[in-house]
């Protein structure tokens, strides 16, 4: 019997939880200084501990999830931890196309796919000399916002960086990614995509709270004027948001060009969940600034359903539980190679 695993950060409860639902075994692979959490939480079944999550790729661990027919659910905590080559080297089937992880992680190859799907992306900035106007520096990766800063000019830029170099978040420009800043009201959209039927699913929507720019705004301006530090875009929680209605069809929209530009650079596609994540501006415009390629953090507030997926499903469906749903309906029409690579 198939049983469903994912590591114990980010989303794993939610997962699991889902997974428990459909009637799965689970499986958390934990780093041990974590161990006491999840061990209050009876759906989890089998809990494997580590000393760091690298180790989900030895062969202890992996002989651990062979043995139970496991596939591993992939998150932020998967991408920041290890490499692409790390996660493309894995042996356990990986739930959805875990190359297309690669094109999320490189901001390159993550701006390439966002125009191929033709969506509305603010304009990238090659070179620090070439800030004419307020920019976003981000790192690559599953970084969760944190090393992130504004600049509004080369010098600002450098000293910034100088800065975050020092601290040991950064090694230099070439983990930068510029990127103009976009100003709106932040929306984290998100999908989920069934290649079995292929049909493309909105599941609901959030913003995200960071610190320590979002508390910088309750300063006042003088006060803001002497902080010496680089603020940080850490997220650190996260709020349901429910869109006008007017605005949906522009939304299924972005989801199926996204869908549809996945699956023509990066075969075999966007399978399962993924996010697109921008900002609407004044005339209701959608600016795309990022994706994901996977269960993302902010459907954790969706444990029983959002508003949309209740229009979808007659049970609380979180995004965990669609992903087993998924699973299990793969599993028993013996496609699971369909919604895994």
């Amino acid at each position: 019997m198939t049983s469903i695993a994912t590591l114990g950060s980010h989303c794993a409860l939610q997962v699991l939880k889902g997974a428990k639902d459909e009637g799965f075994k689970t499986i958390l692979i934990s780093e041990k200084k974590r161990e006491n959490l999840y061990r209050r939480f009876g759906f989890i079944d089998e809990i494997v501990l580590v000393d760091s999550f690298l180790e989900i790729a030895d062969k202890k661990c992996e002989s651990i999830l062979e043995q139970n027919n496991s596939i591993l659910i992939p998150h932020g905590t998967l991408i920041a931890q290890m490499s692409s080559e790390q996660i493309e080297s894995l042996t356990t089937p990986i739930f959805g196309n875990k190359w297309i992880l690669r094109w999320e992680s490189d901001r390159s190859l993550k701006e390439k796919l966002m125009l191929e799907a033709e969506l509305d992306v603010p304009k990238s900035v090659r070179d620090p000399k070439q800030i004419k106007k307020l920019v976003i520096a981000k790192r690559h990766g599953a970084a969760g916002g944190k090393g992130y800063f504004l600049a509004a000019n080369e010098a600002e830029y450098n000293d910034k960086r100088d800065k975050l170099i020092k601290e040991g978040i950064i090694t230099g420009d070439k983990d930068l990614y510029l990127q103009e800043y976009v100003t709106g009201v932040l929306a984290y959209l998100q999908y989920f995509y069934s290649p079995l039927n292929d049909k493309l699913e909105f599941f609901g929507a959030d913003k995200r709270h960071e610190s320590d720019i979002e508390g910088l705004a309750r300063i006042p301006a003088q006060q803001q004027m002497e902080i010496d530090q680089v603020q940080s875009f850490n997220v650190i929680a996260n709020s349901p948001l429910v869109l006008r209605e007017s605005l949906l069809p522009q939304v299924y929209s972005m989801g199926e060009s996204f869908v549809k530009a996945a699956q023509k650079l990066v075969s075999p596609g966007i399978n399962g969940p993924f996010c697109i994540e921008g900002v609407y501006d004044a005339d209701a415009n959608f600016k795309t600034f990022e994706f994901s390629a996977r269960i993302v953090a902010g459907t954790n507030i969706y444990m029983e359903g959002s508003p949309y997926s209740s229009l979808l499903y007659d049970v609380p469906m979180s995004m965990g539980r669609r992903i087993a749903r998924e699973i299990k309906k793969a599993d028993s029409a013996n496609q699971l190679d369909k919604i895994s690579t």
